[in-house]
């Protein structure tokens, strides 16, 4: 469903094309294991955008996180650019990107699909670095569970960041695979 105040259908055809032509910044966004990377390479691919993976820039060898303040500053840099996709949740720092973003992604896949999802990219990728460089594939209990809770943690600070700039980009929530395929279909 594409959104901007009130609900209008997805573009298709000549308007998907059109459309895609006018985003210059896009932030995807939605729970881990929803698929946003593998989404943005692929809009990266269809619109010629740069592609920015938080991912490999929060994280650092061994699993080391970015400290807050220099990752907001870092992400304000990344943000600053005229072009972008941007892929990451990051829950502190969406003001940083949607103050940006042209175009919002909520990736809004149930949790019966995410934690799969992750579960398989572990067990297809163990102890092969494919989040960040540096950061191998593991079984992670704590991600485990922050996926389990994000539905009542994390995604009510997602919907309050989206609610406090929804004037400022057009919203794109896709809430299945069947959805995220559509989605690119209609881009074509």
């Amino acid at each position: 469903m594409v959104r901007h105040g009130a609900a209008v259908s997805l573009p298709r055809g000549e308007r998907g094309t059109h459309y895609i032509e006018q985003v210059q910044r896009v932030a995807i966004v939605g729970s881990g294991g929803s698929g946003k990377s593998t989404f943005a390479r692929r809009l990266s691919e269809l619109t010629s955008l740069p592609l920015i993976p938080l991912d490999n820039y929060y994280w650092h060898p061994g699993w080391v996180t970015t400290p807050e303040e220099e990752w907001r500053v870092l992400q304000s840099e990344l943000a600053s650019g005229d072009s972008w996709i941007i892929d990451g949740n990051y829950g502190g720092t969406y003001d940083v990107r949607f103050r940006r973003a042209d175009t919002v992604i909520f990736l809004a896949l149930p949790r019966r699909v995410c934690i799969p999802s992750v579960v398989l990219r572990v067990v297809k990728n163990w102890h092969r670095s494919v989040q960040a460089e540096g950061c191998p594939e593991h079984f992670d209990v704590s991600f485990l569970l922050w996926l389990w809770h994000y539905p009542r943690d994390a995604r009510p600070l997602l919907e309050r960041a989206l609610a406090e700039f929804a004037s400022q980009f057009t919203l794109i929530e896709l809430k299945s695979r069947r959805e995220m395929r559509d989605y690119f279909a209609s881009l074509n």
